[in-house]
């Protein structure tokens, strides 16, 4: 089966079965498998962020106001979605119970790739499609679960376009913000709103009672974000990554379809790329 991974769906005091994937929620989230369904998860009310079957917990406090979307304008999205699209990538994933699709932002022109790490948790096989379509086999450099971060390498690839990444801390609630990823496999999609919120708490229990959880502090978007949008970027109007979008609040069951209610939440790009640089740094 094909699993989509989003950032994180759930829902509320729940718990419900999707399609080879099992999780619980707390009060607000839990994590999704990505193409498909947490911003990692395809079909069912609850999503994992693995390709195997784990019990996932999640919750998110709040220490800022939200504000409520006005939209950006068509010709600004025009434009961000036309320098930032080359520099987004789908992620197809293989693993022992299925497979999954996610989203990865172009670090570098010889094919390093960040992604989330549930989008590729488990995996034995990962592809990555670049934006003109060209396909590459993808290994992995390094993860971290605790951040929810990877970072990919792409065989033989050169010539890739790499994001411009732009400063999380000066981010502002009512900033205008555009989404760029593969939901339900759909590469490619823009999608648009605005900063709802800051310093959104998420918090998700590891995949087994043994193992770390994730924990950071979310950009909170009101931007489409579905499942397969996991690993992809949440930009500014600047054409900046200022978030790898990685979870979204569903109010799903388990006969529903995970998907957004306009409540998404991002890694900050400070976190995201500080991340980055230290799981390239210990490959080496």
């Amino acid at each position: 089966m094909r699993q989509g991974f989003p950032a994180m769906s759930g829902s509320l005091d729940d718990e419900a079965k999707a399609p080879g994937f099992w999780r619980r929620t707390s009060t607000k989230l839990t994590a999704a498998a990505f193409a498909a369904a947490v911003v990692a998860g395809t079909a069912g009310g609850l999503i994992g962020a693995a390709a195997v079957p784990t019990a996932v917990n999640a919750t998110v406090t709040s220490s800022t106001i939200a504000k409520t979307s006005t939209g950006s304008s068509t010709e600004d999205v025009s434009a961000i979605a036309s320098s930032v699209l080359p520099s987004v990538v789908q992620v197809d994933m293989t693993a022992a119970q299925g497979s999954g699709i996610g989203s990865g932002v172009v670090l570098s022109a010889d094919g390093r790739i960040l992604t989330n790490n549930h989008v590729i948790s488990g995996a034995q096989q990962i592809s990555v499609t670049t934006n003109d379509g060209k396909e590459y086999a993808a290994s992995v450099i390094g993860a971290d679960p605790n951040s929810d971060l990877a970072v990919l390498k792409l065989t033989g690839a050169s010539g890739l376009t790499p994001a411009t990444f732009g400063d999380s801390s000066t981010v502002a609630v009512g900033d205008q913000v555009v989404a760029i990823g593969s939901p339900e496999g759909l590469q490619g999609t823009v999608t648009s709103g605005i900063v709802s919120a800051l310093d959104r708490t998420v918090n998700i229990a590891g995949e087994t009672r043994r193992s770390a959880g994730t924990s950071y502090q979310a950009i909170q978007t009101d931007a489409s974000i579905n499942p397969g949008n996991s690993g992809g970027p949440l930009i500014n109007s600047s054409g900046q990554v200022i978030g790898i979008n990685s979870a979204i609040y569903s109010p799903a069951t388990a006969s529903d379809q995970a998907g957004s209610v306009g409540i998404g939440f991002s890694i900050p790009s400070n976190q995201a790329t500080q991340i980055a640089n230290q799981l390239v740094a210990s490959a080496n």
